[in-house]
């Protein structure tokens, strides 16, 4: 039974304009659609053989069922099509029905690859891309911290009595249906083994040589292998921010979309309280929620992370205005605070923040030292980007 609810509301997307609604599998767009659209718009599903068949041969049939389906049901004015990117030539139809019809379409799909690198009419402003994420914070009322930072936040991950399989499940569906089937990859076990040394280098600067070297790829593959996560939208790469007086790094940090996925692809037992792989997972965590929320509320603020050449670093930048670090401790120290000390003196944010387990919370030279919790009640009511 599912007991949370969705910060993504589609009817009011579509009151503005068409959309793109990209997300990975199983973060649960068809259940969105169903839910938030179910006497609002027409559902067409590329899922179903008969109807992707029929489209696939023949785009141009698009008009003729969507005006069978008004007919049926004229008081539903959008039209959904799920998993779009199994028809790329349908968006050529999509794109005159939107100048000539004035129909406003939900396109959604799991996967940016195909459309992005077959040419796909990508409807050239006409519509607009929201993101489905993985379950947040804010849309779980009875959240558990350890249970997340586990098992991630995939809704039927999260609500199943054996997530271990659901995450196993996934990973291999990924690998058959996302992967080998649509031929993104010569051979699987190279790209096999790459999932599990990128699941140990999560959150880390990307190092293309090491995992060549690791897993006998050429680092040329490995570059091309992130480029799939990313379109098949398993991952994000978060950039350096470059705008403090000392000399900023120029390499990207790698994030899979899921805490619950690095831990199946890396073949994690258990995460303990006291284990740097704990420290990691709270930070990764923090990156989803920080993502989650800049996408779900429109702000045109970038993600990124700020390190030097001498490797002082802060994890998280929003926009040119708010830096936070995370750390897991349960009581801050000096020490704690030295990257953010240094981005001070370095640039002019409005806002410092340290995320930690510390219930004492404190403002120590303008760095606002916060537990998770409130840190993430504030950033859901807005105030931490106001």
């Amino acid at each position: 039974m599912n007991t949370y609810s969705r910060k993504l509301q589609l009817p009011d997307l579509l009151k503005k304009k068409s959309f793109f609604l990209f997300g990975p599998r199983a973060t649960g767009k068809s259940f969105l659609i169903k839910t938030q659209l179910d006497t609002q718009a027409i559902v067409l599903n590329l899922l179903r053989a008969e109807l992707f068949l029929t489209l696939s041969a023949s785009p141009w049939k698009l008009e003729a069922i969507i005006e069978a389906e008004q007919r049926k049901y004229p008081d539903r004015p959008w039209v959904v099509i799920d998993e779009v990117q199994k028809a790329p030539p349908l968006l050529d139809e999509v794109h005159r029905l939107i100048e000539e019809k004035g129909i406003r379409f939900l396109l959604t799909g799991s996967s940016a690859r195909k459309l992005k690198r077959g040419g796909a009419n990508m409807l050239a402003g006409r519509a607009w891309t929201a993101h489905l994420h993985p379950l947040c914070y804010a849309e779980l009322p009875d959240f558990d911290l350890d249970h997340y930072l586990r098992w991630g936040g995939l809704p039927i991950v999260h609500t199943s009595e054996t997530p271990h399989e659901e995450l196993q499940a996934y990973v291999q569906t990924y690998l058959h249906e996302e992967i080998l089937a649509e031929g993104l990859v010569r051979r699987l076990p190279p790209f096999a083994r790459f999932l599990t040394a990128a699941a140990f280098m999560n959150g880390h600067l990307l190092n293309f040589a090491k995992i060549s070297s690791d897993i006998a790829v050429p680092a040329s593959t490995i570059r091309e292998y992130y480029a799939i996560l990313e379109d098949t939208l398993l991952g994000f790469s978060l950039t350096p921010w470059a705008q403090a007086s000392r000399k900023a790094i120029a390499t990207a940090k790698f994030y899979f979309f899921d805490t619950g996925i690095v831990h199946a692809l890396a073949g994690t037992q258990t995460v303990d309280r006291n284990s740097d792989l704990y420290g990691r997972a709270f930070e990764h965590w923090i990156a989803l929620e920080l993502r989650s929320f800049l996408h779900y509320t429109r702000l045109s603020d970038t993600l990124s992370f700020w390190r030097d050449s001498h490797q002082n670093e802060v994890d998280f930048i929003i926009g040119d205005h708010t830096a936070i670090e995370v750390k897991a401790t349960t009581r801050v120290t000096p020490k704690d605070l030295k990257g953010l000390r240094i981005l001070q003196t370095d640039s002019a944010l409005k806002k410092y923040f340290l995320v930690s387990h510390d219930t004492i919370e404190t403002v120590q030279d303008q760095i606002h030292c916060i537990h998770w919790k409130t840190f993430l009640d504030f950033l859901w009511a807005g105030k931490i980007c106001a």
